[in-house]
């Protein structure tokens, strides 16, 4: 069992660039601002051979505190329950304050085992960075520096001395689909993510913009693993202007290139706009399978609910193939039809067709409408392979494949689809040209090999 290990203090002391640090990536969002996590955020690391799971908090707000700010705290507080080890993250730069006293006070009250991190103490001496700190009374605090790398690999060896090297099994972690949240800001993402897990997981207030960050949650359901990633809302590029959303919609770009299968979440009492079409669009230009579900359905009268329908049909028509969903994510009506649909279009985007299945399958959709003819030629289809997946990808072979319009592409996209029962998942269908039949022999080169040619001298 990996330890868990959480990431807390006050705001903009560098928890975000330790976590980053001790998980090798960049997976959390580092700028000069504090209050910018505002969720969990779980990522992976290794120390030889040991493994463990680190978890980035926001700041630990005072009990009192309103709005967006206490749900931080709320979940800031949950992770500190749930960890092995609490890193507590101080200034060494600003030395002790009032807030630290209390955040030392709150930990020491839940009982979790705590070592004392003072970051940003490069270019001093050991003694004088930590010296204030003895405070806290939380032990002997270790001197860091995040940015920079200096002796974070002595904080996790001291970290992890008491816990075990990994067995293989523990190493060897099930391929797993990635779920991307994506939409617009304030559609109900993080409603939908708390929905599926059933608690309150991300943070959720009634205020545009309240993720900032990619989310990574890992979770099992009825016997299967899942990684859901609960993203940024992405604005039209002219509204996007300050840093740091600028910051969060590169991450949900990420993300949607990240994952496996993204469920497009939409807002049923708004128009579906162009926003809307442009996210579609991008979800399908990485080639990523896709669920869309319709949030916010209940309480809508019919009326209304079929002018929806019709505007979807007409806005979104090229994700025919995407499987929909009306649902209710605060009242958790329709989400487990989400999740069964995530898990078909998860295997059809991760489908294995063999060559001689597809090659079947090209005879036929030939044999039911051949390729246009291009002058006095007429384009020959010979067989086909599958060159990757997710998406699946099926090469074409055979001549004059160039001269093949899209509009027959098209065809074969949808018929391969029909075939092999490929719901949820984008279709790519490839035509490489052959000079001559793959298929012949080749000719040797000298054709008069045997004795007694009239050349033979």
């Amino acid at each position: 069992m990996k330890p868990t290990i959480v990431i807390v203090g006050r705001p903009n002391v560098g928890k975000s660039t330790l976590f980053n640090r001790l998980t090798r990536t960049r997976d959390a969002i580092v700028a000069d601002v504090p209050g910018l996590t505002r969720d969990r955020h779980y990522g992976e690391g290794k120390v030889g051979l040991k493994p463990y799971l680190v978890v980035d908090t926001g700041g630990l707000e005072p009990t009192d505190a309103e709005g967006v700010y206490r749900q931080m705290a709320l979940q800031t507080r949950q992770a500190v329950d749930e960890a092995d080890t609490v890193l507590f993250v101080v200034d060494g730069r600003n030395g002790v304050a009032p807030q630290d006293i209390s955040i030392a006070s709150e930990l020491r009250k839940r009982g979790r085992r705590i070592w004392l991190v003072v970051n940003k103490s490069e270019g001093r001496a050991h003694s004088a960075a930590t010296a204030e700190f003895h405070e806290l009374g939380l032990g002997d605090p270790l001197p860091i520096s995040a940015a920079h790398g200096e002796n974070v690999s002595d904080l996790m060896d001291i970290v992890l001395a008491d816990y075990p090297h990994a067995t293989k099994d523990a190493e060897d972690d099930e391929k797993v689909p990635r779920i991307a949240i994506v939409g617009r800001p304030n559609v109900g993402k993080s409603t939908l993510v708390n929905s599926i897990l059933g608690e309150q997981r991300v943070v959720v207030f009634d205020e545009p913009g309240t993720t900032r960050d990619s989310v990574y949650i890992d979770f099992e359901r009825e016997g299967k693993r899942y990684t859901l990633i609960d993203t940024a809302g992405v604005r039209r590029k002219g509204r996007v202007t300050e840093a740091i959303e600028k910051f969060s919609v590169i991450k949900t770009l990420q993300s949607i290139s990240d994952a496996n299968v993204v469920v497009l979440v939409l807002d049923a009492q708004q128009e579906i706009s162009d926003q809307d079409a442009h996210i579609a669009g991008f979800i399908l230009e990485a080639g990523r399978a896709l669920v869309v579900a319709v949030n916010k359905w209940d309480g809508l009268p019919e009326y209304e609910r079929g002018r929806i329908k019709v505007d979807l049909l007409r806005k979104l028509d090229f994700l025919s193939f995407a499987k929909l969903h009306f649902i209710s994510a605060l009242k958790g009506q329709g989400v487990g039809g989400v999740l069964k649909s995530v898990d078909r279009a998860f295997e059809s985007a991760m489908a294995k067709l063999s060559t001689p299945r597809l090659s079947r399958a090209l005879i036929a959709a030939v044999a039911r409408q051949q390729p246009p003819r291009v002058g006095m030629n007429r384009p020959k289809l010979r067989y086909a392979h599958q060159g990757g997946s997710n998406p699946p990808r099926i090469v074409i072979h055979g001549n004059a494949l160039e001269k093949v319009p899209d509009s027959y592409r098209r065809f074969l996209e949808h018929f391969f689809r029909d075939i092999f029962k490929l719901e949820g998942t984008p279709l790519k269908v490839e035509f490489k040209s052959a000079s001559s039949n793959p298929f012949e022999r080749k000719r040797r080169p000298n054709a008069n090999w045997a004795g007694g040619g009239m050349n033979d001298r």
